[in-house]
């Protein structure tokens, strides 16, 4: 059993990486200061007792005896990153220094959740982990795309200089249970847009691209990549089956059976214009992981999630 040090542990991402822990039978501790995590999403473990939860900011020093840190913590969807970008940015950049910190202090082993988002909007397609990427520094998406990138060079200059047991995986667009309903990002909003029978509004022409990830298969990707030895990353975790944006309102569309309308309005500043996975390095370092549940299998459970929210009035 180890001790296992989660923070944002009761957010989308999180909540799921606990349950799988526990699973696992290891002890673990959530940090979470609940801006955008939901106490919803991990109620059903709170009566474990080797599930431990603890409101904290990791802008602020944290102090724990713990083997493994897993650093997710930070508002990840558009809508709630640029609602105070100085405390996204805070977030990403202390969070990553109090908790490099606490893993330097008590040799714990480290995981930063990074983003895809440190590629921009990428002139290489699809983008691989050697890509420098293409940020606007100064746009409405830096805060969380430059606060993600400080803290990649952030956990490599804590192992450079001072040993410290690092891993950074890239994330890609994810979706699943316990999404927040009002988080902005497409599969939410389209999902709820549909199951209400609203118009589904597509920013931009809908053809731009993205590649949706179920959120076990990442789960899975974060396991194996804390489990590897003699690999740092950075690697990117996600599904490399690309769709355009009309695509996914279509699909959702049809698994809902929804009397929706697709509308169009003005693409998002700074908005890339595609995005796809190379997971080459993941199956090579990662035994052979690449994802199971493909676009819609994984839908068909997130609506079933939403459905749940909007009968019990969440939504």
């Amino acid at each position: 059993m180890k001790k296992i040090l989660v923070t944002g542990g009761a957010g989308f991402v999180g909540s799921h990486l606990c349950e799988r822990l526990l699973k696992e039978k290891n002890d673990v501790l959530c940090l979470d200061n609940f801006f955008t995590g939901d106490k919803r999403n991990i109620i059903h473990l709170l009566n474990n007792p080797y599930f431990e939860l603890v409101r904290h900011d990791v802008t602020m020093p944290f102090f724990a005896e713990v083997d493994q840190i897993f650093n997710l913590a930070c508002p990840a969807s558009p809508i709630h990153y640029q609602y105070n970008g100085i405390k996204t940015v805070k977030t990403s950049v202390m969070g990553a220094i109090n908790m490099l910190g606490l893993a330097k202090r008590i040799k714990a082993r480290i995981l930063q959740a990074s983003t895809s988002e440190v590629y921009g909007d990428p002139k290489i397609h699809p983008q691989t982990e050697d890509y420098w990427g293409h940020v606007n520094p100064i746009g409405v998406r830096s805060c969380y795309d430059e606060g993600k990138r400080c803290a990649e060079t952030l956990f490599m200059n804590y192992h450079n200089q001072n040993n410290v047991d690092i891993k950074i995986i890239r994330i890609f667009n994810t979706y699943g249970p316990n999404m927040h309903p009002n988080d902005g990002r497409v599969v939410s909003n389209f999902i709820i847009q549909a199951l209400k029978n609203k118009d589904i509004t597509i920013y931009g022409d809908g053809t731009q691209t993205r590649s949706f990830q179920y959120v076990d298969d990442l789960v899975e990707g974060m396991i194996r990549m804390m489990g590897t030895e003699n690999f740092i990353g950075p690697v990117n975790i996600g599904n490399p089956n690309e769709f355009t944006i009309l695509e996914l309102a279509q699909i959702i569309i049809e698994l809902t059976g929804s009397k929706s309308k697709i509308v169009f309005f003005p693409a998002t500043a700074d908005d890339p214009t595609q995005r796809k996975p190379d997971i080459s390095l993941a199956k090579k370092e990662l035994n052979n992981w690449e994802p199971k549940i493909q676009l819609k299998e994984g839908l068909t459970k997130t609506i079933e999630y939403f459905e749940g929210l909007i009968k019990e009035g969440n939504c």
